[in-house]
């Protein structure tokens, strides 16, 4: 058992207080009975969650907007386990959703697991959105510095040239220079002809 799904199994667990329904749902090979779970009423959070985390290491496309309600929870090991559901889940719609929620100013401080997402999947969307993001943060007395860190260290290992400016921008906060400094070496320098 991998780490990611040691961790929500153990949450899980605990929040199920070990009910024979956590038990079904954890063991079960029935993709179509995990489904069922996200769509019927009345369901408990830890049963839709363990239905969408298994569906979507599963490359089930079913879980995709129960994964993405949970990336955007305000319970990051929530977000945690449904970003790491999605990035294994296939589905084209991923990077724009994450996008989508790494940019959203109104939930900016559930921001940091898209973000992390955003920079596992590599997809075009990804560097505009840090970017965005990041610039963001770069406002005097802005709260969120994990996020626009989580930035930083992301526009870093992507390696795109498009993220220079805001990079060399994110030098005048303390707070992010060092990472700043890192960000920009790993980004290769485009000769001039």
């Amino acid at each position: 058992m991998d780490e990611e799904l040691r961790s929500l199994t153990e949450r899980l667990r605990q929040e199920s207080h070990g009910s024979p329904g956590y038990e079904r749902l954890l063991v079960t090979a029935d993709q179509d009975e995990l489904a069922e779970v996200l769509t019927a009423p009345g369901q408990p959070l830890w049963a839709r969650e363990l239905a969408a985390f298994r569906l979507g290491r599963a490359g089930d496309r079913r879980a995709f907007e129960a994964l993405v309600l949970l990336l955007n929870h305000r319970d990051p090991p929530r977000c945690a386990s449904a970003a790491h559901a999605l990035a294994r889940l296939g589905d084209p719609r991923t990077a724009r959703a994450a996008a989508a929620l790494a940019t959203n100013e109104l939930r900016v401080a559930y921001a940091l697991h898209p973000v992390r997402l955003l920079v596992e999947l590599r997809a075009p969307e990804s560097v505009p959105a840090l970017i965005t993001t990041l610039e963001r943060r770069l406002r005097p007395h802005d709260p969120y510095r994990r996020v626009a860190l989580a930035c930083v260290d992301g526009l870093g290992a992507l390696g795109d040239a498009r993220a220079r400016r805001v990079l060399g921008e994110a030098l005048a906060h303390p707070a992010l220079a060092e990472a700043a400094v890192r960000a920009l070496a790993l980004i290769p320098r485009q000769e001039r002809k």
